[in-house]
């Protein structure tokens, strides 16, 4: 960063959380990921058969999510349940209480892709069996994308700039990028963001199976094995992170003595229509775009946090965009979604979390000791925990449709 850059001008992450089959704190979740766990399990959320999807990354949890208020549980679907559990989590890791700030200080941005589509799918099931009158009053705002958004903001008195992005995995990274917007140009003294995501319901995964994307695999140890020459497809998992965003300098001036690092640079770009182009240049344009506002090069990138689609096709478009931008240098890259499966909205922003701690504890944690790197993959994929210098990150995350996101992650000094 140029040296005429001021604290007050960095956005830094305060506050932490996670929700993932992988552990359901920030620590638990830490602790699975850099052992390189699996956590992927048999799909037991609902009667699956008939359905070509057998493993799924499952949240240990009941439902409705254990530990929310009862009197939210009742307008809420998953999904927001898991973004209200991982908000505490992470404010209160942030030492940070709303009712101590204006309320027009604070806001929500968040990321969503499916929505309460458990909720909505259990409402028009009473519509059509016994009728309008058994459709609950919460089904006009439980399903939509701002839901969880709108639930936050009410429940932590948070005014400010609030808003959704909806660009599946790449929305993830696009609503952190919006709330480091908004607290560089002041529009807000703290910004509470990221993604959760609950997409294991019948309805959510007849949608996600029109992509072609989902692995059909039974067993868990095959059916997500990005950048190996078995993959067969992604995984869908629950979960998320939130992060709190917040300037540096107050940050500091409220007694935060080590944040987590700075969110630096950002970039996204859309895929051309298809057949009017080929190669890897839109995703390739979003990492240098992300480079570029973090006022760096490929050079100065210690680790990549890959999009993982498992998909050979999607697999080798991104080794070979990776190849591309950092050339034969052989950066470090991990996919540790491997291990809990592909979280959509919700993916990115866990990644960003794990990005953080990777550079906390100066390790990359691994995409998992069963995937074996396929010879014509360009790229450096780290199998198991590697202990290595880390002081700049960078996120990638792509969403069904087109959407291309990186985030430059940057470690500060205490």
């Amino acid at each position: 960063m140029p040296d005429t850059v001021t604290a007050a001008a960095r956005a830094v992450v305060t506050g932490i959380s996670a929700v993932a089959a992988a552990g359901t704190t920030a620590a638990s979740f830490w602790q699975g990921v850099r052992q390189g766990r699996n956590a992927l399990g048999p799909l037991t959320r609902f009667d699956a058969d008939g359905f070509p999807v057998r493993v799924a990354g499952q949240v240990p949890m009941a439902d409705p999510v254990p530990g929310v208020d009862a009197r939210l549980v009742i307008q809420t679907d998953r999904w927001s349940q898991f973004a209200l559990l991982a908000a505490e989590e992470a404010l209160r890791d942030a030492s940070l209480r709303p009712g101590e700030f204006e309320a027009f200080d604070l806001g929500v941005i968040t990321a969503s892709s499916s929505g309460g589509n458990a909720f909505g799918q259990r409402e028009i099931e009473a519509l059509w069996s016994k009728g309008p009158r058994h459709v609950g009053p919460y089904q006009s705002i439980a399903w939509f994308y701002a839901a969880t958004t709108g639930q936050l903001s009410i429940r932590h008195g948070m005014k400010g700039p609030c808003g959704v992005v909806v660009a599946e995995q790449a929305g993830g990274l696009d609503a952190i990028a919006q709330a480091r917007r908004a607290v560089l140009a002041g529009d807000a003294a703290v910004v509470l963001t990221g993604g959760t995501e609950a997409p294991l319901s019948p309805y959510a995964l007849t949608c996600q199976t029109t992509s072609g994307r989902l692995s059909g695999s039974g067993d868990p140890d095959r059916a997500y094995l990005p950048f190996d020459a078995r993959a067969c497809g992604h995984v869908p998992g629950e979960g998320g992170a939130l992060l709190v965003l917040e300037a540096d300098a107050a940050a500091r001036e409220r007694g935060v003595d080590r944040p987590y690092g700075e969110i630096a640079g950002h970039g996204a770009t859309f895929d051309p229509a298809p057949g009017t182009t080929s190669g890897t240049t839109a995703l390739r344009r979003a990492v240098h775009l992300a480079l570029a506002d973090a006022g760096i090069g490929p050079q100065d990138v210690d680790v990549v946090f890959a999009d993982a689609a498992g998909t050979p096709e999607l697999d080798r478009a991104e080794a070979e965009c990776l190849a591309e931008v950092f050339g034969t240098r052989g950066v470090p890259v991990t996919a540790p979604k491997a291990g809990y499966g592909r979280l959509y909205a919700g993916g990115a922003p866990l990644d960003v979390v794990t990005a953080l701690l990777a550079l906390r504890e100066q390790v990359v944690p691994p995409t998992g000791a069963r995937v074996t790197p396929a010879a014509d993959h360009p790229i450096d994929l780290v199998t198991q925990p590697r202990e290595t210098p880390l002081r700049t990150a960078l996120v990638i995350a792509r969403g069904y449709g087109g959407f291309n996101s990186a985030l430059v992650v940057r470690a500060v000094a205490a």
